[in-house]
């Protein structure tokens, strides 16, 4: 990060449009960023596998990858759509593959759906979407991956998230676990859609 005296400055990204035509994009400018930062870590969402896999092909080989896949049942009951065949090849390449509740979307979405009230969960994922789907996607996962034991809450690490499929939004954070939600701290935006 360049020191300018007073603050310290550094580029964010900003597409016209929310979407997997940016995905390419996305990863090279993290790779750019966790090359220059000394971040070890990266942190995909990813439904069908794809954005992991090309992760796997555009960000430097040091970088440890972490892809987060929709929790099974999401689409319909007892359905993963991450494909088996791309879990193991993912996990083949050195990926570690979390797959578990969503930290915004568990319980609480239960109770939406069964008594029409929204829970504390529910409104903070609505209120981090006001920065973009993939910022309240890109934050959800390193709750989950904390949660997970798969990162530490005192090192940086990048996390990629998207409105739908691929990637459009990259933000540089400081994890927590969920329970310690409010300690979680947004070090920076990589980049994000400008309209959504």
């Amino acid at each position: 990060m360049e020191d300018k005296g007073e603050f310290l400055q550094r580029l964010c990204g900003y597409f016209p449009k929310p979407g997997p035509k940016n995905t390419k994009d996305v990863l090279e400018m993290v790779n750019k960023n966790a090359m220059e930062l000394g971040i070890k870590k990266v942190l995909i969402a990813t439904c069908s596998g794809r954005t992991a896999l090309e992760a796997l092909n555009l960000l430097d080989s040091s970088l440890e990858i972490m892809a987060v896949s929709h929790v099974t049942g999401f689409e319909r009951p007892d359905y993963q759509e991450l494909p088996e065949d791309v879990r193991s090849k993912l996990l083949s390449k050195g990926v570690k593959v979390l797959t578990c509740q969503h930290a915004f979307g568990g319980i609480g979405r239960a109770i939406r759906n069964k008594l029409s009230t929204y829970q504390v969960d529910e409104i903070i994922a609505y209120t981090l979407r006001t920065f973009g789907q993939g910022t309240k996607v890109a934050i959800e996962l390193v709750l989950m991956a904390a949660d997970a034991g798969l990162i530490r809450t005192d090192e940086d690490v990048i996390s990629v998230g998207g409105t739908a499929r691929g990637a459009d939004t990259a933000l540089i954070i400081r994890p927590a676990n969920s329970f310690r939600f409010f300690d979680i701290k947004i070090r920076g935006i990589i980049c994000k859609p400008w309209k959504f």
